[in-house]
């Protein structure tokens, strides 16, 4: 099962877009965390 499908059944199209998602929160909360940080 290759990581990089370019034509996922939406099962794993799915899983890919909630991972994304996760990463993109975490990233977001660790800038915003740098910023308010003194």
């Amino acid at each position: 099962m290759p990581v990089l499908d370019p034509n996922p059944p939406n099962g794993q199209k799915k899983l890919l877009l909630v991972f994304g998602t996760m990463i993109g929160i975490t990233v977001i909360i660790g800038i915003i965390a740098s910023i308010a940080s003194p």
